[in-house]
């Protein structure tokens, strides 16, 4: 008995260390408040109560639709949350759209362009003079 006893004294408690890094990680970098898990928990009970609603009108069922509606409600209120991503394409796609738009800015337009309808009527009037002359 005293063998087994001496041997569990021996051991590190896990849950202790658990503990302890769980309360530092909350106090330093949380991402999101304790009041913006509240909301999105509140989001929650509405949708498995059936009463959380898009701003449609139409039922929500999906738990991943209701955690994103908790989060832009707490965006609306103010409360710390991460801002929203864009995506790596989204964002490569309007770089590329203010580099050519300040392309575009530089160049001068000189002269009018023909557009493919005035391309038409020049085509339509070229056969019906044609036609004329046949007569």
């Amino acid at each position: 008995m005293a063998a087994r006893k001496a041997s569990r004294s021996g051991r590190k408690s896990s849950t202790h260390k658990t503990s302890a890094r769980k309360s530092s990680r909350k106090s330093s970098g949380r991402k999101y408040s304790s009041k913006a898990s509240a909301t999105v928990g509140s989001a929650m009970r509405r949708r498995k109560h059936g009463k959380l609603t898009t701003r449609g009108g139409r039922k929500v069922t999906s738990r991943k639709q209701a955690i994103a509606i908790g989060i832009n409600e707490a965006r609306e209120k103010g409360e710390k949350t991460p801002r929203k991503r864009t995506s790596k394409t989204s964002a490569r796609k309007s770089a590329s759209r203010k580099s050519a738009a300040r392309t575009s800015s530089r160049k001068k337009s000189t002269g009018r362009k023909s557009t493919p309808k005035s391309a038409a009527r020049k085509s339509s009037g070229r056969k019906s003079s044609g036609r004329k002359s046949s007569q």
